[in-house]
């Protein structure tokens, strides 16, 4: 179990983030267009997977946008931004902020992914949701880069994942 704050309360999460240097457990998550996502969908490209709880906070909205700049600059690279909103709501934000350079999935039938990765969080308000986390994983399905952000409301460390894949 991690602990983590929200708004310097004290909450958990399910355990802890895979390690460095192993391999990426596959998933299945839900894409806008209601067709079903895996990690195996993604061969041969590097990922950096930006979790959050909810896609209508402002710090989950500033991490979408942030890595939707950045992106469009990457090579062999794909952002895919995970929560377990329903992908009607990942959908409305991405059109509403001209959003079109990363990848929106949800974890909202069973929160397996939550589970499999050990980011749910299991007390607290947030209760269900996805901590706010960052995965970064190669071209080969290794993970390379992990943070759990330790302050809810605060952002993750986007060069630091950034830097991973260089």
């Amino acid at each position: 179990m991690a602990t983590i704050t929200l708004h310097e309360d004290k909450i958990h999460t399910l355990g802890t983030l895979p390690k460095v240097g192993t391999k990426a457990t596959n998933f299945t998550l839900v894409a806008g267009d209601l067709s079903k996502k895996s990690l195996n969908d993604f061969k041969g490209t590097k990922l950096i997977l930006n979790i959050f709880p909810s896609i209508d906070t402002g710090t989950c909205a500033t991490s979408v946008k942030t890595f939707n700049k950045s992106a469009a600059e990457l090579e062999n690279t794909k952002v895919v931004c995970i929560s377990r909103d329903l992908p009607f709501a990942q959908g409305r934000f991405c059109g509403a902020e001209g959003i079109e350079n990363v990848i929106m999935l949800s974890d909202f039938i069973d929160g397996k992914f939550g589970k499999d990765y050990e980011l749910t969080i299991i007390d607290g308000p947030l209760e269900g949701l996805h901590s706010r986390c960052i995965i970064a994983i190669d071209e080969n399905g290794t993970i390379i880069y992990t943070e759990q952000v330790a302050e809810t409301t605060d952002e993750p460390n986007y060069q630091a994942a950034l830097n991973a894949l260089k």
